[in-house]
Order: structure tokens, then C-alpha cells, then sequence
């Protein structure tokens, strides 16, 4: 990740460890290259951020009577939570 960035191999590393830290434009890069928003990424009520990203991006081109029965689905499976 760190080279597909345009940054030295350890450079993921280092931000992990906290010896660094991104400039906002690395850190939209980082983005940009997990596919997740910066809303995505500092989500911390979501277990998969890119797959949540990613079903949101779906449901936005549904029809109303699809995203009705989505809602239905997930009504269902939050009961039985």
C-alpha cells in the first residue's frame, strides 16, 4: 500500500505505529485506495466500512419498490438480532 501511495515501503508502518502521521492529501489518497469515504473511514459503528460503502453506492440506484423490500429484509434481520 505504502509504494502504491507514492511513499517509502515503511511508510503504512509508521502511520500504524503513530511515528507519522498522513497530510490530509495522503490521507484522501488512503481513501481512495481502501475505496471508503472519509466518512467511511472514521466510522467506528461499522464492522466492514468498504462493504458498507459499497452496498450504500447500490441501494442508491434501486427503484422505491426495491428499496422497500430491502428495508423489509433488514427490518427482519435486525428483529431477530
Amino acid at each position: 500500500m505504502s509504494l502504491a501511495l507514492g511513499q517509502n515501503p515503511s511508510y503504512i508502518n509508521r502511520i500504524e505505529n503513530k511515528l507519522t502521521f498522513p497530510s490530509m492529501q495522503t490521507f484522501f489518497y488512503i481513501c481512495d485506495y481502501l475505496n471508503v469515504t472519509p466518512q467511511d473511514f472514521f466510522n467506528l459503528q461499522s464492522s466492514d466500512p468498504c462493504k458498507s460503502h459499497n452496498i450504500m453506492n447500490d441501494i442508491n440506484k434501486l427503484t422505491q419498490t426495491q428499496l422497500d423490500a430491502i428495508e423489509t429484509v433488514i427490518q427482519e434481520f435486525l428483529r431477530k438480532k
